[in-house]
């Protein structure tokens, strides 16, 4: 028996696929799919933090009381001004990034050019921003003592402000030597020696009876961590494993350290999409100033770059939500 074959062509029922499946082109469809893959990247990454921070709701570090630092402002308490700034900025870039696209529909070149080179400036800014972040929150600003179970001891005065370890530590006449390849045994390199020692602290602590600890544990009711009384605080000292300042991949001065892994980890990832796009908009933008689109008669990479940066967009707000807001 032999078999009969239908063309699409004679039925015009089949589809072949064609130039433009679903109405999208080949570089958009792909653009969509990079972005649904990589956003099921970030919810795993987002979901995991979630599960973390409610399994450590109690010991979690409060965002309001990390993120205080404005430029220019040393001194100056302003909790998530910054954030909500550089967020803004972001989100205005993506205004823009909508203007240029409108104007590729029209076949504007200049204004296409302008609202390029906005955006442009407005990743920039993001990324500057974000390291000036990245850049407070590993220096740290007061100081805390890590006990030997890992917790970690800040020090307030009596009204609950947060009181800098230099202000009130002791200078105790010891001699420590770091650890490098000239002196260390074996010629191995230590660890980088903290500011203080444990001793120096506990001995400052002892001498101002108006600093008080302060523990990371959150109460419920009150939403607020935790202060020792005077008694407590000393001898709660007595258990300090080591003075740590800022935050890294292995301590955090502001509460627990999963904290910072998930924060460096995630915003660095959200950052480097930032830095990305930042690079490939600069490409577009240079094509769109030799006019290579006008030749074209089609502003097309201008919307698919777009789409993109409306991704990076979105995931930031996630972002912003989880590690500011909530």
């Amino acid at each position: 028996m032999a078999a009969t074959v239908t063309s699409p062509a004679t039925t015009g029922k089949l589809w072949d696929g064609g130039n433009e499946p679903m109405g999208a082109s080949y570089g958009k469809m792909m653009m969509w799919f990079f972005i649904v893959s990589d956003a099921l990247t970030f919810s795993g990454f987002l979901a995991a933090y979630g599960f973390s921070r409610f399994k450590f709701i109690g010991t979690w570090p409060i965002a309001d009381e990390v993120f205080t630092h404005f430029p220019f402002m040393h001194g100056v308490e302003a909790p998530m001004y910054y954030v909500a700034l550089m967020t803004f900025i972001l989100i205005f870039s993506s205004v823009t990034m909508v203007l240029a696209v409108d104007a590729g529909h029209h076949l504007k070149k200049t204004k296409v050019a302008i609202y390029m080179l906005l955006t442009i400036i407005g990743g920039f800014i993001f990324l500057g921003s974000q390291a000036w972040e990245w850049k407070n929150f590993i220096g740290g600003e007061f100081g805390a003592v890590e006990t030997k179970g890992g917790a970690v001891l800040q020090f307030v005065n009596k009204e609950g402000e947060r009181v800098a370890v230099a202000d009130f530590a002791a200078h105790l006449p010891t001699t420590r030597v770091q650890k490098t390849k000239a002196n260390g045994i074996w010629f191995l390199s230590g660890a980088t020696l903290p500011e203080f020692t444990v001793e120096e602290v506990a001995e400052g602590l002892k001498a101002h009876p108006e600093v008080l600890i302060r523990t990371e544990n959150i109460n419920p009711t009150t939403k607020k961590k935790e202060i020792l009384s005077r008694d407590a605080s000393l001898e709660a000292i007595k258990g300090g494993a080591l003075f740590v300042k800022g935050a890294n991949l292995e301590h955090n001065e502001y509460g627990h350290k999963l904290f910072a892994d998930f924060f460096f980890f995630i915003t660095g990832f959200h950052g480097f999409h930032v830095f990305s796009g930042v690079v490939i908009n600069i490409l577009i933008f240079l094509n769109v100033i030799y006019g290579t689109y006008e030749r074209r008669k089609s502003y097309e990479m201008v919307e698919k770059v777009g789409l993109y940066w409306h991704f990076v967009d979105l995931v930031w707000v996630f972002v912003f939500t989880f590690f500011y807001l909530v």
